[in-house]
């Protein structure tokens, strides 16, 4: 009783068919897979965009402490704090 057999499903498929009609039904559906599909690229997007770093953001981002470290104060002490023991 709890589950529905392979007849209530074909009722329930015709009756959706006699409300909305085929072409409404067909538009439906091609609709909900243009969006799948959107989805699915706007993922493989995003998993492109993440994993890959450009190497201009990789040099960037080797220079900037060099880059910091050629304007600091030529009168400034490196001072490295020694761990106790």
């Amino acid at each position: 009783m709890g589950s529905l057999s392979i007849w209530h499903w074909l009722i329930v498929l015709v009756i959706v068919m006699m409300v909305f009609g085929t072409k409404k039904l067909k538009n439906i559906g091609s609709d909900l897979g243009s969006a799948v599909k959107g989805f699915k690229e706007g993922m493989r997007e995003g998993d492109d965009a993440a994993g890959a770093v450009s190497p201009d953001k990789q040099l960037a981002a080797q220079a900037a402490p060099q880059a910091a470290a050629s304007t600091a104060h030529k009168d400034a002490i490196d001072v490295e704090a020694k761990e106790k023991s």
